[in-house]
């Protein structure tokens, strides 16, 4: 193995970077067919988080050149995180029965268009899935021997998927209280911010970029830092969440987003009334 890792050079990675995206790009294509079908959009953040850890196992394996223990450590924390993410995601589908909302609502203001719509979507997903497994394979990369930078990589990456685990089923369990339907979920990690999950899905990247140090490609975890800051922050996931919740919320959870933070957790929750 360490030979082929030797043997590889900057054309078979843009040649397997290549391959994977087209791979994903087609894989998108044919789960927007299902979309068509079942009118439920969120079948492409499963993907998404499955296809993302894939193509990262698939570089690391097959390019990276970094320490072995290195390689093998990243590549257990991107399958972990993609078997939780995905599966997590998938559950919440067949649970849900119904599309969920931002992507109803989505349906509606694009009206004629949203299937070509929703088309373009699910290959900006495809496009992003390589582009997030980049700063896992760049973590592996390093080639300097463990030492403490690594250990607290790694326990932040693990108390950022424990936390991020914990507020999903917080979550879960409030939206599955028929007692607490219409009402806004403001208990446990989310009575600390409003989006809790979100918050430590972000800290995990930190985790892969303390692994990364020494890396010659570190800054592109930096740069996965920041695209996950700004996506979660300003493009797809508290903006629309907000939005879907303030049309479904409305007053309640304009109360909350005046008591509670939206990503960074306060240091205590907040109180009642």
């Amino acid at each position: 193995m360490t030979s082929l890792m030797a043997a590889s050079n900057p054309a078979s990675f843009l040649d397997i970077a290549l391959i994977a995206w087209v791979v994903m790009a087609v894989a998108m294509a044919l789960l927007w067919l299902v979309q068509l079908r079942t009118q439920d959009a969120g079948i492409v953040d499963v993907a998404w988080a499955f296809g993302t850890g894939a193509i990262a196992l698939v570089l690391i394996a097959t390019v990276s050149q970094g320490d072995d223990l290195r390689r093998g450590i990243v590549m257990i924390m991107a399958l972990i995180w993609a078997l939780r993410l995905g599966t997590f995601l998938w559950r919440r589908i067949r649970a849900g029965g119904v599309e969920e909302g931002r992507y109803r609502y989505l349906r509606e203001v694009l009206g004629e268009r949203a299937e070509i719509g929703f088309f373009l979507f699910f290959q900006i997903q495809a496009l992003w899935a390589l582009m997030f497994a980049l700063p896992m394979w760049a973590a592996s990369e390093a080639a300097r021997p463990l030492d403490i930078w690594d250990g607290l990589g790694i326990a932040i990456w693990i108390v950022g998927m424990v936390g991020e685990s914990i507020s999903d089923a917080q979550l879960a369990r409030f939206r599955s209280d028929p007692s607490k339907k219409g009402r806004v979920c403001d208990s446990g990690l989310w009575g600390r911010c409003r989006h809790p999950n979100y918050f430590f899905e972000w800290l995990q990247w930190w985790g892969f970029a303390l692994l990364g140090l020494g890396s010659p490609w570190w800054w592109i975890t930096l740069i996965g830092i920041a695209l996950m800051y700004i996506f979660i922050n300003h493009i797809t996931g508290i903006p629309y969440t907000e939005r879907q919740a303030l049309r479904s919320r409305g007053d309640a959870y304009r109360r909350y987003q005046a008591q509670v933070p939206a990503f960074f957790p306060a240091l205590s929750a907040r109180r009642k009334p």
